[in-house]
């Protein structure tokens, strides 16, 4: 066929309706993607977020070892008191700029048969392979087939494993080293998959922070429980301080609102607000990271601070212009802020007041 000149078509209409968010930031790239562009210091926040808030909930305890001597062991997680000489994992996390290659690690493999066999350890239960553009097809091949990696790991261990495993001596081998591995249990060797490691750091407060996609639905929050509970009994004792001073009569308990019906609603209203704000504050621990809540009552003190201190004829009036300048707020920054309702605000001033950084009456 004769190569023909031919104008350029303008694009198709995209099938979809562009965003906002789509100009501002363009198309979402998928975390397991963007695991492929990490720096090795990204990889090693990652990691760190990805095993203290992932294996912590799988294991007694979970340590790195660092530095010279690690022997062979990157992450341990230990199933029981006896730490390497009891049941235990080890995770190798390793950071390359192409998929693992079984050339990448036959040294890792001698050096958990060398220092297992020299009893510095058991062998572990499981050893997991892990980095960011995980296992490539040969090595994915290998760990599959336990019999074959075996052999495999004897074939190569003259040229690619005994010169590898310390920097004071060759290990060459023969003899007993030999016989051990031969009974040693390849099974235990897998790899973790980038989109494993992702679902699994998925469950940390750290996810929606490192991979964007927004943060997902709150929970339901149901209504607070008919007793007043120890935990909101100060900003509580606060309230009814305003009604009182408002009504100029006691209030020593909820129950005395019932003469006045307003306020009685206000009351209602207010520890709604509260046990929304407490419920934020517990969706804030598993989706964001540490200190992100706390910047935001940061935020709603400083921005009601003033109003605060104004004069008020009462206290109950100075609680109604407290909490009407907090839902007035505008607070762009903080990430909770695209799931935060009118209601958390208020909640948020109660809060304030359960720790008596907030005073209605004086």
């Amino acid at each position: 066929m004769t190569a023909a000149w031919k104008d350029i078509s303008a694009p198709a209409p995209s099938p979809v309706q562009v965003t906002a968010a789509q100009v501002t930031h363009g198309p979402l790239i998928p975390p397991q993607q963007q695991l492929l562009l990490y720096s090795p210091d990204q990889w090693e926040d990652f990691v760190q977020e990805w095993a203290h808030y992932c294996l912590k909930k799988l294991y007694a305890q979970v340590q790195r070892f660092t530095g010279a001597g690690d022997r062979g062991i990157d992450i341990a997680g230990f199933a029981d008191a006896l730490k390497l000489q009891g049941v235990w994992d080890n995770y190798q996390c390793k950071h390359y700029d192409h998929p693992l290659r079984p050339g990448d690690v036959w040294v890792e493999f001698g050096k958990i048969i060398w220092y297992s066999f020299k009893k510095d350890y058991t062998a572990p239960r499981k050893y997991f392979f892990a980095a960011p553009m995980g296992a490539g097809t040969g090595l994915t091949k290998l760990l599959s087939d336990a019999a074959k990696l075996k052999r495999d790991v004897i074939a190569n261990w003259k040229d690619h494993i005994e010169s590898g495993i310390t920097s004071t001596e060759a290990v060459p081998l023969e003899g007993a080293l030999l016989a051990y591995v031969q009974a040693f249990d390849f099974s235990i060797f897998e790899a973790k998959t980038s989109l494993q490691l992702v679902e699994d750091h998925r469950q940390t407060p750290h996810f929606a922070a490192r991979f964007g996609g927004g943060l997902p639905p709150r929970p339901f929050v149901p209504q607070p429980p008919s007793a007043i509970a120890h935990a909101e009994s100060r900003y509580v004792s606060q309230l009814l301080d305003a009604y009182a001073d408002h009504t100029k009569a006691a209030v020593p308990d909820p129950g005395a609102l019932k003469t006045w019906p307003k306020l009685q609603g206000h009351f209602s209203r207010q520890r709604e607000a509260f046990y929304q704000a407490e419920a934020l504050r517990v969706f804030a621990r598993d989706t964001v990271p540490v200190g992100t809540f706390e910047a935001l009552q940061g935020d709603i003190y400083d921005g009601v601070i003033d109003a605060h201190d104004a004069s008020h004829p009462d206290g109950f009036v100075r609680v109604v212009e407290v909490t009407k300048a907090a839902r007035e707020l505008q607070i762009t920054a903080n990430p909770l802020i695209t799931c935060t309702k009118p209601k958390d605000r208020d909640g948020i001033c109660h809060q304030l007041a359960n720790e008596d950084r907030l005073q209605w009456s004086r």
